[in-house]
Parts: structure tokens; sequence; C-alpha cells
């Protein structure tokens, strides 16, 4: 079993992991963000949708969204979410290794470093294709990740964060030669300890637009945040979009 196969982590961790401060973090950047506007009655996959924390606002806003995602309880979650909010998603289970709908979508979202989370290259690659062929033409694709640059500037240091009763301890590891990440979460209620961790594919920008152009896509361009600022020294995230391009006659 691969790790982000655990369904324990998502249920376990699930309020961690996806807090309400995140989720109203989302909220914001859908009603401000330029690289998140999209018209009413635009179809819109959000790949990795987990709680639905992109996917209930982008549904507010008038978008026809499929949220896609592995874990049973986290897509549940998101329905929860979706009907406390008065709005629609349709909510797929599947492995985006296979989840492909030819010709569907106007947008395609990985959020919080979603995509890189398989350690075969050809796998990640695989993702990427299917999401091409999901896209309508003229389509994009737009990938927010914690980037290798901004890990290496930032160090990656080991947090103590206190949290509704208890407190979680955050201890991150980069794997081989800065190919992978690891954060090992320790989570401390009362005298009951759990653990688990995740690891994603450490990409720096030129990586992860080689890898897009690779694909397929076009006018493939980085960002370093949700106000569609330049990717530089100052950047906070690693935001990568990338379009399909016009079906040749």
């Amino acid at each position: 079993m691969e790790w982000f196969e655990n369904e324990a982590l998502w249920v376990d961790f699930s309020d961690v992991l996806f807090s309400a401060g995140r989720a109203e973090e989302a909220r914001a950047r859908v009603a401000s963000s330029p690289l998140l506007r999209v018209p009413a009655g635009s179809a819109v996959l959000d790949l990795g949708c987990g709680p639905g924390a992109y996917a209930i606002p982008l549904a507010e806003r008038g978008a026809e969204v499929t949220g896609v995602d592995l874990s049973a309880a986290l897509l549940e979650r998101a329905e929860t979410g979706a009907s406390d909010a008065g709005v629609e998603l349709r909510l797929v289970r599947a492995d985006m290794r296979e989840f492909a709908e030819p010709d569907r979508f106007d947008l395609a979202i990985s959020m919080y470093t979603s995509f890189g989370l398989f350690a075969d290259h050809d796998e990640n690659m695989r993702v990427l294709r299917n999401v091409l062929a999901s896209l309508k033409p003229g389509g994009r694709l737009l990938i927010d990740l914690y980037g290798k640059e901004i890990l290496a500037r930032d160090g990656g240091l080991p947090k103590i964060i206190d949290i509704e009763g208890g407190t979680l301890i955050v201890r991150g590891t980069i794997l081989g030669d800065w190919e992978r990440f690891r954060d090992d979460f320790i989570l401390v209620r009362g005298d009951r300890a759990r653990t688990a961790f995740v690891e994603h594919t450490l990409y720096s920008a030129f990586e992860l637009k080689t890898m897009l152009v690779e694909a397929g896509f076009t006018d493939v361009e980085c960002f370093g945040g949700f106000d569609a600022e330049p990717f530089d020294n100052h950047a906070r995230r690693l935001i990568v979009r990338g379009s399909r391009g016009p079906v040749a006659s």
C-alpha cells in the first residue's frame, strides 16, 4: 500500500491537514486570484480535491466542478461541505493516474502539492497527459506546489504547532539528491500520539515547466503566488499554468 492509499491518514489527520483556516484561505484566493477566475458555467476539474477547499467556493461562483480524490473519507467531507454551502459538486473516487474524461473541462487545478505524489516519474507524466486529454481545446491546467527553490530558501525547519486540544509536530526530510520530500507528523492529544507522513516529488520551476511541455501543454508559465506575481526569490508558492492548444485540422 502506498502512503496516500492509507485511509487512516486522511481520517486521523483531516482536521490538521485541512483546517478551517486553510478553507478560508482557499475561499479568499478563489475570490481574488486572476489565476482562478472562470466564467459561470465553466467546467472545472479539481484533481486531488480533498474536502473541497477550492471546489466548493468555485461552485459558489457558478462553476460546474468535478472533484476527484482517492479518499472516500475526504470525498464524504466534500459532499457534506457542499451541501452546507448549498452548492452541488460532482465527486468521483478515482486514482488520478487513471482518471480521464476527454474534452470535458475548461480548467483543471491541482492544489496543495497534490501533484507529484508518485515516486515514478512516468506515473506523474501520465497524470499530466490525462489532464491534457480531459481539457477542452484552449482549456488550462493550474498546478500549485511547494517548489524546490522555496524549500531551499526557507529551509524546511521542524515546526511545533498548537492546535485545538493538542500539539502537532512536523519534521521535513529531503530524500535522495533533492528528488523527493517527506513530512512526518506527530499529533499529540492528551495521552495519545498518532503519526503519519506524506511524500511528494520536489520540482523546480524549470523541471515542472519542462514536464508540461513534454506532456503537450502550450503557453506554459510560472508564478510566485495566486496574485500572478513573478516566480522570483520572493515567491511564496510555485504555480505553473499551461494550456491545451487548438485541435489540429
